[in-house]
């Protein structure tokens, strides 16, 4: 598999609101680990091998354990997340499969029990940030394994 184009060294100024989107997200006060999972999955539902590489490495250097990383595909069956997880990745899962289904009132009142209205909104975004990332990673063809964590200071 060949990259189709690297986006990044033709049109960088067309990645600056998705960049700027990942700031708010990573300024935020929502967990790094919760981002990562969120981040994962999201890839996972789209079939992105790139981001899954991506945001499996950056999920263990957030601290996640190779038994939550393992598990995440089928989440809902698993005992190793939270109740707080569990909404989100409800959410990220309603809002990456948009076009199968709606974004109900239920859901939303049970995820608005584990999470604030600011902290749901900058879920929302991490989630419309990755599923823009996933798109073009798929489009362009960005090669799995390339991506390097950066180092934690």
């Amino acid at each position: 598999m060949e990259q189709r184009i690297d986006y990044k060294e033709i049109a960088p100024k067309s990645l600056k609101g998705l960049y700027e989107l990942e700031k708010y997200v990573a300024d935020s006060k929502l967990e790094s680990s919760l981002i990562e999972l969120v981040k994962l999955r999201a890839s996972q539902i789209n079939g992105c091998a790139y981001c899954i590489d991506m945001h499996t490495k950056d999920a263990r250097q957030a601290g996640e354990t190779e038994q939550r990383l393992y598990a995440l595909s089928a989440w809902e069956e698993s005992p190793f997340y939270t109740e707080k997880e569990r909404a989100a990745l409800r959410w990220t899962e309603a809002l990456t499969r948009i076009s199968e289904n709606s974004v109900s009132d239920k859901l939303y009142k049970s995820v608005r029990l584990h999470l604030a209205e600011v902290d749901l909104t900058t879920l929302t975004m991490a989630i419309i940030v990755i599923n823009s990332w996933n798109r073009l990673a798929i489009s362009f063809r960005n090669i799995p394994g390339s991506y390097k964590p950066e180092l934690v200071k």
